[in-house]
């Protein structure tokens, strides 16, 4: 079956680009113009969203954290708004991905091969019967099997990606993870020097979730110049 993806942009000329792109890679596209009508056409076939920002009545942030209720289909912002701020807000709106305006065909094709490669291959562990491995470190737990982490027996709600981070990390405790090794682990693309403000985003959203100071971490450290560490 063809992935389906859905375009969100009040803009149609950048819908049609868009769609014209995917379509003649073999994917399904749908196409919404605002935040509302995306929240009204999204449903369980949906595998992936590209998310304008700049909307009327409701931006693309805001259409995010909606979406986030219906969906755990990957969130890819496309956008014109490329400031680090911007996309630390797209980051904890549920957003996936950030790629800004202009954009090569290349590159948004990657960046949606990437996406769906990794929903998919994390939608189909959460459905198969596995052998329950349990990863710890201080009073956090990550079950694998059910793809949980929970602090005192308390479930944390986690994005996708902060979730693969952590149980990565986890999984390799004691070892020194280089922000390469990390990137390409988890987004499942070639490291290049720009991943590192996107690593820096997730990890900071991570230790507000899970440290008691994130501004003088306990479970997830950085050796300067090297890379993460989970004791």
């Amino acid at each position: 079956m063809n992935e389906r993806i859905m375009i969100v942009d009040d803009d149609k000329d950048i819908r049609e680009v868009i769609q014209v792109l995917l379509s003649s890679e073999g994917y399904n596209v749908i196409e919404a113009s605002n935040g509302k009508e995306a929240l009204e056409l999204v449903d369980d076939d949906t595998d992936l969203i590209i998310l304008d920002v700049m909307m009327p009545e409701m931006n693309g942030y805001q259409a995010c954290i909606l979406l986030r209720e219906k969906t755990k289909a990957p969130i890819l912002f496309l956008t014109a708004k490329g400031q680090d701020s911007d996309k630390t807000l797209g980051f904890s709106s549920g957003g996936d991905d950030y790629l800004t305006k202009p954009f090569s065909y290349n590159e948004l094709n990657g960046r949606v091969k990437a996406l769906l490669r990794r929903y998919h291959v994390y939608q189909g562990k959460s459905t198969t019967q596995e052998k329950q491995i349990i990863y710890k470190t201080g009073n956090i737990e990550v079950n694998s099997a059910k793809r949980t982490a929970s602090i005192d027996g308390e479930k944390l709600n986690l994005t996708d990606l902060e979730y693969n981070i952590l149980e990565y990390l986890l999984m390799n405790k004691q070892q020194v993870i280089s922000p390469s090794q990390l990137f390409e682990a988890i987004w499942h693309e070639e490291y290049y020097y720009g991943a590192n403000n996107t690593i820096m985003v997730h990890i900071r959203h991570l230790r507000q979730k899970i440290e008691k100071d994130p501004t003088n971490p306990e479970h997830i450290k950085t050796i300067w110049g090297k890379g993460y560490y989970c004791e």
